[in-house]
């Protein structure tokens, strides 16, 4: 088997981190892995904001938490230091798409440099408040931008979880 079936096997939804901020290269590369995602058209009309800053990263979770409807206090990012938000043009019918094609860019890459993730909603309710519009324009983004999900990264904290049977009946065959 290759390496990168292999890794789209044996990756998994971490849901406990480690404090330990990753390697600069590393989220480097898991980015860049994203940037490499197919899009429709080749229109590449996706960006990532890369959040490793500790105030900023416990507001969005805060933030998070209140729209997911959790307690206070409950990290909807499960401790994980690095949050990269993958947010599309909102004027690409296909911005939905193309984001999850480079959220699951980012997910395998982090796997294969030996780093957990998972994949946590609610970017698009985030950014479609004010406060995180203008932190969009405080980094320099201009347009209009829908965000598509937060790809929260770092060492897992424990064993991977065992993956879960496959379900049948999902593959058709027309010959």
């Amino acid at each position: 088997m290759n390496d990168i079936i292999r890794a789209m096997r044996q990756r998994r939804s971490i849901r406990k981190f480690k404090p330990d901020m990753p390697a600069r290269e590393d989220i480097d590369q898991i980015i860049e892995a994203g940037l490499y995602a197919a899009s429709a058209m080749g229109r590449q009309a996706t960006i990532t904001v890369a959040v490793t800053n500790r105030r900023l990263r416990d507001k969005l979770s805060a933030v998070n938490c209140r729209i997911g409807g959790w307690e206070e206090g409950f990290d909807p990012f499960y401790g994980a230091p690095v949050i990269l938000i993958v947010l599309a043009d909102k004027n690409s019918a296909n911005r939905v798409y193309d984001g999850s094609l480079v959220m699951g860019n980012m997910m395998l890459a982090a796997h294969s440099l030996g780093l957990g993730s998972i994949w946590i909603h609610r970017a698009k309710e985030e950014f479609e408040m004010p406060e995180y519009q203008r932190l969009l324009k405080d980094l320099g983004i201009e347009g209009q931008w829908e965000g598509i999900g937060h790809c929260a990264v770092g060492y897992a904290d424990g064993d991977l979880p065992k993956p879960p049977k496959r379900r049948d009946g999902r593959v058709f065959w027309a010959e």
